[in-house]
C-alpha cells in the first residue's frame, strides 16, 4: 500500500535500547488466527448543521435562491433575506409574490418592477459572506423568469416586449468581474442559463442581475455554481471540501443526520422523496438547527457522493416520531398509526429507489436522475437518539418488521437513545434484543478522560447480540477545543474499537463539518470558510486510522508494570490485500513513555518497517485557521527486530507498518 499523501520522504532510523524500570511490554502475536474486524469499521457522518450543506459542501453560491427563507428559521429572516434591490440611476421596486408559483413545493418568487431603468434596476446577492471568484474561473448561472408586464405597468399592461437583462459578478464597490446578457420575452415561466467567466480574483464578490428596460419580471430559483465541482457533477459539491472528506477514505457515510432526520415536530420530519428530482420541484423546509434546507443536496447527491468516494451509503430515516426536543420542550410525538402504512411505504420505496432496476417504479426515478444502475444500498438507519418511549417502540417495531419482511438483505441500524448509558440506553438495547435488530447506534460526547476510562467498554459485550455502530462520538476537551489531547484520546479509543471489531461494526466522529462564521456546535472534524478548508488534529487521527485499517485483529497485550492509570493503548491489525501488519501505539501522557515491543511468531520479520508518528509539544495545541498544522505525521523507515525498545513521545500516536513474509 502506498504511503498516505501526508507522509514525508522516508529515511532510516535505528531504534536504540531504552533503559527504564517503568517500561511497558507490548506483545503482538503474529501467528494466531486473529479475529475478524468489520471491513466497514471507519466511516463518516454527515449532518446538515453549522451550514454543512447549504453554504458548505453543496456548491451553490447563491443564498436563499428560491426566496423561501422564513422567520421560523431565524427571527430576522424573510423571503428576501440575502437579497437587495439595486438601482443604477433608475427607479423600481422589489417584492415577493405567491400568485403564480413554479409549483406547489416552491411557492414564493421575487417580482421586480422597473419604472425607470437608468443604467439598470435589479437585485443582488452576496451568497454566504461573499462569493469567491478566481481569474479564469467559470460559473454556471441559471434561473427561472417570466415577463409580468412590458413598459409601464398600467398603461401597457397585457403587452409583451423584450426585457433585456445583464447578469454580473461584481466586487463590493461595483467593479465588473464577469458579465453576460440575456433577454426575457415570454409570459410563462422558463428556465434561462448562461456562463459567467471571471476576469479577476475576488474572495467576496456578489451576484447582480439588472433589467435595462421598463417592465416587470418574476424571478425564481436563481442559481450560481462553479463549473469545477467535485467529479464535475452538475448540481454538485464544493471540490476542495469534498476532496478533504474523500481523503479520509471512509468505508461508509451516514446522512443526512442526526437530529435533523426526526425534525422539530412531525411536519419537519425529513422526507427523502422531497429531496429528489429537479431542484426547483424539491420541497424545502426549516432546519432543526435554525437555518434553511434548500435540499439541493438531496438523496441523489448523497448517494452519488458515496459512490464517488467508495463509501457505502447509510441513510437514516425517522422512526415515525419527531425529536423529543421539539416545540421548545413539548417533546416527542408519533405519527398517527393510521398514517404509518403510508410512512412505511416511503421507507420501502427508498430501498427500491436505491436498489431497484430502472424498470421499477422508483428505480425509474433514480434512472431519470442520471443513475440507471442501482446504488447497492446495504445499510438503513431507523431513528436517531430517540427517547425510548412506548410511542417510539410501537412505530419502530412496525418499520423494522416491514423492512425485514420485504427486504431481508438490508441491514437495519437501530438506536439506543442519546447517551452511552441510562434509561433510554437500557430500553433501546432491550428492544434490539427482542426484535433481533442487526446493529444499534450508540453515541457519546464525553471528556478525553472518559475515552481512556472506557477502553474496555466492548470487551465484555455479548457477541451473540446486536452489533454496535458508534455513530457519533467526540472527545470534548476544555471549551470544546480540537486539542491534540482530545485527538489522542480518540486514537486510544479507536484501538479499542479495532480490538473489538467483531462487535463494533462501524464508527464515525461527529459532527463532521462546520462553517467558521456559522457554527452551531463544537468541536467538529473539519472547519471551513468560503475559500479555505481547515482540518483539525482529530481529522488527522481519523485519517491515520482509516489509511491504516485492517480486516484481522492480532492479539496485542500490554503487560503494564507501571501504574494502571498511565494513559497508553495499543492494537495490531493485518490488512488482507497487502498482508501488512499494522501496529498502533498510543501514549496519552504529557511525558514520553518507554515500551518493550515483542513480535511473537514463526513468521520472519523484514529488516525494516515504516513508522509514522503524530505528536506535539503539549496536549493543548490546536490547528489554527490559515496556519501550518500544529502537528503533522512524520514518516520514516526504521530497522526492525522481533524485540526492541521504543520511547513513545508525549501525546503521541505511533503506527508501524510491517511487510511480513
Amino acid at each position: 500500500m502506498p504511503l498516505p499523501s501526508f507522509a514525508r520522504r522516508a529515511s532510516f532510523v535505528f531504534l536504540l535500547p531504552v533503559i527504564s524500570c517503568l517500561a511497558t511490554t507490548v506483545t503482538v502475536s503474529l501467528d494466531g488466527p486473529g479475529k475478524a474486524i468489520s471491513p466497514d469499521l471507519f466511516g463518516i457522518f454527515f449532518e446538515d448543521l453549522s451550514y454543512a450543506a447549504d453554504g458548505g459542501l453543496y456548491a451553490e453560491l447563491i443564498q436563499n435562491r428560491s426566496f423561501e427563507y422564513q422567520a421560523i428559521e431565524q427571527p430576522a429572516w424573510n423571503n428576501l433575506t440575502a437579497w437587495e434591490i439595486v438601482n443604477r440611476a433608475g427607479k423600481g421596486s422589489l417584492k415577493v409574490d405567491a400568485s403564480f408559483p413554479l409549483n406547489s413545493n416552491n411557492p414564493h418568487y421575487a417580482v421586480l418592477a422597473v419604472e425607470t431603468p437608468g443604467n439598470g434596476v435589479g437585485l443582488s446577492n452576496a451568497g454566504y459572506n461573499g462569493i469567491p471568484v478566481t481569474t479564469g474561473e467559470s460559473f454556471g448561472l441559471s434561473f427561472f423568469a417570466r415577463e409580468n408586464f412590458f413598459g409601464r405597468r398600467w398603461n401597457d399592461i397585457g403587452k409583451s416586449g423584450r426585457l433585456p437583462l445583464i447578469a454580473r459578478l461584481e466586487t463590493a464597490d461595483g467593479e465588473v468581474l464577469a458579465e453576460a446578457s440575456l433577454e426575457i420575452t415570454e409570459r410563462e415561466w422558463r428556465r434561462f442559463s448562461t456562463t459567467l467567466t471571471a476576469r479577476k480574483t475576488d474572495p467576496a464578490a456578489r451576484f447582480v442581475i439588472l433589467v435595462t428596460a421598463p417592465g416587470g419580471i418574476a424571478f425564481d430559483e436563481i442559481s450560481l455554481f462553479p463549473q469545477k465541482t467535485f467529479h464535475g457533477h452538475a448540481n454538485g459539491l464544493r471540490a476542495d471540501l469534498a476532496q478533504t472528506i474523500a481523503d479520509l477514505r471512509p468505508r461508509f457515510m451516514r446522512f443526512p443526520g442526526g437530529c435533523l432526520v426526526h425534525g422539530n415536530g412531525l411536519g419537519n420530519i425529513y422526507r427523502w422523496k422531497d429531496t429528489i428530482g429537479p431542484i426547483e420541484q424539491r420541497r424545502q423546509q426549516a432546519n432543526l438547527w435554525g437555518y434553511h434546507q434548500s435540499v439541493g443536496l438531496g438523496y441523489f447527491e448523497y448517494f452519488q457522493f458515496c459512490e464517488d468516494i467508495g463509501a457505502r451509503p447509510l441513510p437514516v430515516v425517522a422512526a415515525g416520531v419527531c425529536c423529543q426536543n421539539s416545540g421548545e420542550g413539548i417533546g416527542q410525538a408519533g405519527l398517527p398509526l393510521a398514517e404509518m402504512d403510508s410512512y412505511i411505504q416511503d421507507v420501502l420505496d427508498l430501498i427500491e429507489w436505491a436498489n431497484g432496476p430502472a424498470t421499477s417504479t422508483w428505480g425509474a426515478k433514480r434512472a431519470a436522475g442520471g443513475h440507471p444502475e442501482p446504488f447497492g444500498l446495504k445499510y438503513l438507519g431507523v431513528g436517531n437518539e430517540d427517547q425510548i418511549t412506548p410511542v417510539f417502540r410501537e412505530r419502530f417495531k412496525l418499520i423494522h418488521e416491514a423492512v425485514k419482511a420485504k427486504h431481508p438483505e438490508i441491514v437495519l441500524v437501530g438506536t439506543v437513545g442519546p447517551f452511552p448509558d441510562g434509561e433510554d440506553f437500557d430500553k433501546g438495547w432491550q428492544i434490539a434484543g427482542e426484535l433481533g435488530v442487526a446493529i444499534v447506534d450508540e453515541h457519546y460526547y464525553r471528556s478525553p478522560q472518559w475515552f481512556w476510562d472506557n477502553l474496555q467498554r466492548y470487551d465484555s459485550y455479548d457477541r451473540r447480540k446486536s452489533k454496535v455502530y458508534a455513530g457519533e462520538y467526540a472527545a470534548h476537551d476544555d471549551n470544546r477545543r480540537n486539542t491534540l489531547r482530545s485527538a489522542i484520546a480518540e486514537a486510544a479509543y479507536l484501538t479499542s474499537l479495532e480490538r473489538n471489531g467483531d462487535v463494533v461494526h462501524m464508527a464515525s466522529y461527529a459532527p463532521m463539518l462546520a462553517r467558521r462564521d456559522r457554527t452551531h456546535w463544537s468541536p467538529d472534524l473539519i472547519y471551513f470558510n468560503s475559500t479555505q478548508v481547515f482540518p483539525t488534529l482529530n481529522y488527522t487521527i481519523q485519517q491515520l486510522f482509516s489509511h491504516n485499517r485492517g480486516e484481522t485483529y492480532l492479539a496485542t497485550v500490554l503487560d503494564q508494570t507501571t501504574s494502571a492509570k498511565v494513559r497508553i493503548a495499543a492494537s495490531t491489525v493485518r490488512e488482507s490485500q497487502s498482508g501488512d501488519v499494522i501496529f498502533k501505539l498510543v501514549n496519552g501522557e504529557d511525558k514520553p513513555h518507554a515500551f518493550t515491543v515483542r513480535f511473537d511468531g514463526k513468521r520472519s520479520l523484514p529488516a525494516t518497517a515504516i513508522q509514522t508518528v503524530l505528536t506535539g509539544a503539549t496536549g493543548d495545541i490546536v490547528n489554527e485557521d490559515g496556519a501550518a498544522p500544529a502537528a503533522t505525521p512524520k514518516t520514516t523507515a526504521i530497522s526492525l527486530t522481533s524485540e526492541y525498545s521504543y520511547e513513545a513521545p508525549a501525546n503521541s500516536l505511533t503506527i508501524i507498518r510491517i511487510k511480513t513474509k
